[in-house]
């Protein structure tokens, strides 16, 4: 026992000295921090590589995480100036654009959720904000891609009152599994979008639409009166949204907080500042615990977290940051929060994961709060999280997110989009393994939420 002891401390010893160094009061510091960071996330991207996919992640990763990881690539270039990854995130983004230049590529559609085009949508409107290199003159620019996924939301919009009176399903298409569920991420993605093209272009068309996704939330019961952003209901029968489910995950939070802000810094009224301040308290309570961040259903054993979830905490870090730069009314709230989170994030990339690509001994972990656990595992989800968390202490010298007023250069596409009928006559007919595939998947998935949901209920 003596022995195990000792090569345990030893261990933990090695792990923390291999942590990354950070100041978080230096500027230099952090920038070193997240590109060390960054170097090891981006050496997991394959789609570069001779013969690969530009914008795919090899197993298991999914297609709508690859978008994701390219958005918080943005940001860091964004928030630190190093312009190293521009390249492969502007052939990925452009690859990925889809023949109908709505992030619909042939290659992804049939098993598509409004959350996974959603996601791509995130980033081409950062790339918007940020002034990111323009495609081609002639081709829609990354706001007319943005525009076009939002008008194809508009045309899934589902107000019959036997369905909830209202929302986006989580899936585009009937044979997917998960089309009777209407979630908090897939409404997220929409009310995000339309809070940023409103304030990006000053047409109240988006921001009536902003207001109308929030306001649906709220009176479905998703958004709770205590503002904690339940998951979602299946919206089949009699259920009609009356069954939520109330799993907490961070990113839903996030990207309402996130939304929210653009509506505030948009407006300035009392109705929108309430509404970030009461999602920013929520998130305080929910996601952090001694002040630093975690995720709540799974990270109690953080080996339950699956690679979705694991991506979770990145999210919420970029859209808090994000809400802290355009509502100044939370940002005192906020940043203490990243501060801590950051520290601990930077101490414990210290993995030795086997085959991780980066440098060595600064593989990121996925748990940060306790600082006797150093686990050895890592991923994207684990880089992006540490990255993203880190940088985000550059904020308050960050772009301040540009508009057609201020300087925005990208391109306007506004009747962009197809209908999503249309996308059905390029569509095989399903198979029955397609509908095994599909049902095996989403078991997954809800098996995962009910799980998030027994751990909530513990007490």
């Amino acid at each position: 026992m003596r022995y195990t002891l000792v090569f345990g401390l030893l261990q933990t010893l090695a792990y923390q000295v291999s942590a990354v160094d950070l100041d978080i009061t230096q500027p230099d510091s952090v920038k070193e921090a997240a590109a060390t960071i960054a170097w090891g996330l981006v050496k997991y991207y394959t789609g570069n590589n001779t013969g690969d996919v530009p914008g795919n992640l090899p197993d298991p990763y999914y297609w709508w995480q690859c978008g994701a990881m390219f958005g918080s690539l943005l940001d860091y270039w964004s928030y630190t100036g190093d312009d190293s990854y521009n390249n492969i995130t502007y052939q990925a983004m452009w690859h990925q654009r889809g023949d109908d230049y709505d992030y619909m590529p042939d290659n992804q559609t049939r098993s598509l959720g409004n959350d996974d085009q959603g996601f791509w949508a995130l980033t081409a409107m950062s790339a918007a904000e940020l002034n990111f290199t323009n495609p081609p003159d002639d081709e829609p620019g990354w706001l007319g891609l943005t525009q076009a996924v939002f008008n194809e939301y508009v045309e899934r919009w589902n107000e019959a009152t036997d369905t909830c009176g209202g929302g986006l399903r989580w899936q585009i298409f009937t044979f997917n599994n998960g089309y009777n569920y209407k979630n908090s991420i897939s409404n997220g993605c929409f009310f995000n979008i339309a809070s940023r093209l409103a304030r990006y272009t000053g047409n109240d068309t988006y921001r009536e639409w902003a207001d109308k996704i929030f306001d649906w939330e709220l009176n479905v019961g998703f958004i709770s009166d205590t503002w904690e952003v339940r998951d979602g209901a299946g919206n089949a029968g009699e259920a009609n949204c009356t069954e939520i489910n109330g799993a907490l995950f961070s990113y839903n939070a996030g990207i309402f907080l996130h939304g929210a802000a653009y509506m505030y810094n948009l407006t300035e009224t009392d109705t929108w500042k309430t509404r970030v301040e009461s999602l920013t308290n929520s998130i305080a309570t929910t996601f952090f615990t001694d002040g630093i961040m975690w995720e709540l259903p799974c990270e109690a054993t953080a080996t339950s977290c699956n690679n979705d979830q694991r991506m979770f905490k990145g999210f919420l870090s970029r859209w808090m940051a994000g809400a802290a730069k355009l509502a100044p009314t939370v940002y005192d709230t906020i940043m203490p929060l990243l501060q801590t989170t950051a520290v601990a994030a930077a101490e414990h990339c210290v993995s030795h994961t086997s085959g991780f690509k980066g440098h060595a001994g600064t593989a990121c972990t996925f748990s940060w709060y306790d600082d006797s656990t150093y686990e050895d595992s890592t991923g994207v989800g684990e880089q992006m999280n540490a990255m993203s968390v880190i940088y985000a202490m550059l904020v308050d010298d960050a772009i301040t997110p540009y508009t057609t007023t201020t300087g925005g250069s990208s391109s306007s596409n506004v009747d962009g989009g197809t209908s999503a009928s249309t996308k059905y006559q390029y569509l095989r007919d399903i198979t029955t393994a397609d509908k095994v595939g599909a049902g095996f998947v989403t078991t997954i998935i809800m098996a995962c939420l009910v799980a998030a949901l027994v751990f909530m209920n513990l007490d």
